[in-house]
């Protein structure tokens, strides 16, 4: 049986709270694989890392290509009502070209992900792994949750008020290619204001930003969440923009409440 520290070994001022003297490592902060590698071979494994990537990017836009017209007739939906015009040639191609690469995008993340967390890895500590997959996880969760999010509330909300202002001055009559210029802009900024507890969650963990310290600043959140709603939103309309802040607010609410369940 190994024997525990006794008090006096506790109580010294070179002691952790979990008993390590701080002249002796934690076995939490070492690193598993430590191997060493010289500059060029660093910038080496990035070259792979980031042509991997693109080789998925690029095998990803080109499959959505192949089957654009299913994704471009759901995008469509939240308009219901509304007819596109193609207004110069090859306006509807170019929009294909968007919504495929988007898509592409989306769809090749995951793989993107991963090769980004397996050339970090071995710099990583014990500690740091252990925060790999509950960030991945939730990174994810929180990206569709935002895509739900802006298709199934904030565009519909956003094309109603325009629709229901001009309804009896105009006819709507749409341009296809600023249609999706405001869809596909608004369905990704969404996604990626949905990652603010994830970040919170890492900023707590390294020690950088404390839950307390998040609260205390809620008076500048509030306004930063306005002023956040009023930039991602391609739309100009109050409605959608009090939408968005209030999902940002409540996300970064969220993640106070995440970082204190982890103790920090």
């Amino acid at each position: 049986m190994t024997p525990s520290p006794d008090l006096d070994t506790i109580n010294s001022p070179d002691t952790d709270m979990k008993g390590y003297s701080n002249s002796e490592a934690n076995p939490l902060d070492e690193l598993p694989d430590e191997v060493e590698m010289s500059f060029f071979d660093h910038l080496e494994e990035l070259r792979r890392r980031i042509f991997y990537s693109l080789i998925a990017i690029a095998l990803g836009v080109v499959g959505c290509f192949i089957v654009v017209k299913p994704l471009v007739q759901l995008l469509e939906i939240p308009a219901h009502g509304i007819k596109f015009l193609q207004l110069a040639p090859g306006e509807y191609f170019f929009v294909s070209i968007k919504v495929a690469g988007y898509s592409g995008l989306v769809l090749a993340s995951p793989f993107i992900l991963y090769q980004i967390i397996q050339f970090v890895l071995p710099g990583l500590t014990r500690r740091e792994r252990r925060l790999l997959g509950p960030v991945v996880l939730g990174s994810s969760i929180l990206f569709v949750g935002g895509l739900t999010f802006a298709y199934s509330l904030l565009i519909p909300a956003a094309l109603q008020f325009f629709i229901n202002y001009g309804a009896d001055v105009v006819e709507q009559l749409w341009s296809i290619e600023r249609y999706f210029e405001f869809v596909l802009l608004l369905l990704f900024t969404t996604g990626l204001a949905f990652q603010i507890p994830i970040i919170q969650l890492l900023l707590g963990n390294l020690g950088i930003v404390s839950s307390t310290q998040m609260l205390a600043g809620w008076r500048f959140v509030i306004m930063s969440a306005v002023v956040l709603g009023a930039i991602l939103t391609p739309s100009t309309d109050p409605l959608t923009q009090s939408l968005l802040a209030g999902a940002v607010l409540g996300l970064y609410f969220a993640g106070i409440g995440l970082v204190k369940i982890t103790g920090k």
